[in-house]
């Protein structure tokens, strides 16, 4: 059996969006430069350097079922973006 694991790290799901939706509108910004904020700060090793959506997580999950993607075993995706 192969598995393949998506590990979307940071992703603005709705729980992520509602924790920085009221510093948001303290500071002035939109949830996504707070949530970008938030990424760069506190995850710096996130590739993508922001919050991934959850479609483009979910845009992975479907690649990695596609027929397409039959040659892709064992794969770790360590960011959906």
């Amino acid at each position: 059996m192969t598995v393949n694991s998506v590990l979307p790290g940071p992703t603005l799901s709705d729980g992520f969006r509602s924790m920085v939706e009221d510093t948001a509108k303290e500071q002035g910004k939109t949830v996504e430069q707070v949530a970008t904020e938030f990424v760069r700060e506190r995850r710096s090793s996130s590739i993508i350097q922001r919050a991934a959506s959850v479609e483009e997580v979910a845009n992975m999950v479907v690649y990695v079922c596609l027929q397409q993607a039959s040659g892709t075993r064992g794969l770790r995706v360590p960011r959906c973006a």
